[in-house]
C-alpha cells in the first residue's frame, strides 16, 4: 500500500508468516508464531530445571532469576489477588506469566520481531484455559451452587433477577472470557502495527535525501516505542495473569 511517497507493506506481511516445516499442511505447519509460542514453553522450563539443579544455600544463576520470578508472582500477583489460599496455583500462574511475556517480549527481538500474542488464537487459547479453570476451582469448592451463586447473587431485589441474572450470564460465562483474549490481543497487535510503521517511516526518510535531516527525530521516535513495547509485553502479561488469579479467587471466595 502506498501512502503519499511512502510504502507500506500489506497488512498480512505484518501478521502472517510462512511455515518452515510441513508447509502444505493446514493442521501441522510449524511457522514463526508456532516458534514463539515453542520457546515460551521451553524457556522456562529450562530455566527452572536448571534452577533446581545443586543445594547451595546462596542463589546463584538461573537459581536467583528463578526466585525473584517466583517471588514477585507471589507477591505481585497470588497475595494480591488471592491470598495464602492461591498458593496452590502458583505452578499455573507462573507458568502464565512467562509465557505470555515470552509471547509478547518476541516483538522487540531481531529475526523475530512480532508478538506471537498479536494472532488472536493464542491469547483465545489462554482464556479459555483460565475460564474452564476458574469454573472447575468454583465447583470443586463450592460444589454446583456455585453456578447458581453467579448467575441469582443474594441480596437483590427477587424482580431485578429478570435483568440481573441475564447480565451475569453474559458478563460472566460468555464476554469475560472474549474479553480476556481480546485485552491482551489486540494491545500487541497495536503495538506490533505501531512499530512497523515507525519502521517504514525511517527507512523512507533515511532514503530520502530532503528528508535525511529529520531522520534522527524519527529514529528516536522508533527507539522510544521501542522501549515503550517492552514495558507494555511485561504489563500484559502482568495484567493477563493478575486477572486470572482474581477470577480463581472469585471462585474460591464467591461471597466476596
Amino acid at each position: 500500500m502506498i501512502f503519499g511517497a511512502v510504502e507500506f507493506p500489506p497488512i498480512e506481511n505484518v501478521i502472517e508468516w510462512p511455515a518452515f516445516f510441513f508447509k502444505n499442511s493446514d493442521y501441522f505447519a510449524f511457522n514463526k508464531i508456532a516458534l514463539i509460542y515453542f520457546l515460551g514453553m521451553a524457556i522456562p522450563a529450562v530455566v527452572f530445571l536448571l534452577a533446581n539443579r545443586g543445594d547451595a544455600l546462596v542463589p546463584r544463576g538461573f537459581r536467583t532469576a528463578a526466585e525473584g520470578i517466583v517471588e514477585f508472582v507471589d507477591g505481585q500477583i497470588v497475595q494480591a489477588a488471592i491470598g495464602p489460599d492461591g498458593r496452590k496455583y502458583m505452578p499455573l500462574l507462573t507458568s502464565l506469566f512467562l509465557f505470555i511475556f515470552i509471547g509478547n517480549i518476541t516483538e522487540v527481538i531481531p529475526f523475530f520481531q512480532m508478538p506471537g500474542n498479536a494472532r488472536m488464537a493464542g491469547p483465545l487459547v489462554l482464556a479459555l484455559i483460565v475460564y474452564v479453570t476458574w469454573i472447575s476451582v468454583g465447583i470443586k469448592h463450592n460444589g454446583l451452587g456455585y453456578i447458581k451463586e453467579v448467575l441469582v447473587p443474594p441480596g437483590v431485589p427477587k424482580p431485578l433477577y429478570v435483568l440481573v441474572t441475564p447480565i451475569e450470564f453474559l458478563s460472566n460465562f460468555l464476554i469475560r472470557p472474549f474479553s480476556h483474549a481480546v485485552r491482551l490481543f489486540a494491545n500487541m497487535l497495536a503495538g506490533h502495527i505501531l512499530l512497523v510503521t515507525f519502521s517504514v517511516l525511517c527507512i523512507s526518510v533515511f532514503s530520502a535525501s530532503l528528508l535525511f535531516i529529520v531522520e534522527p527525530f524519527t529514529f528516536a521516535g522508533l527507539l522510544a516505542f521501542t522501549a515503550f513495547e517492552v514495558g507494555v509485553s511485561l504489563i500484559q502479561a502482568f495484567v493477563f495473569t493478575i486477572l486470572t488469579a482474581v477470577y480463581i479467587g472469585m471462585a474460591l471466595h464467591p461471597a466476596h
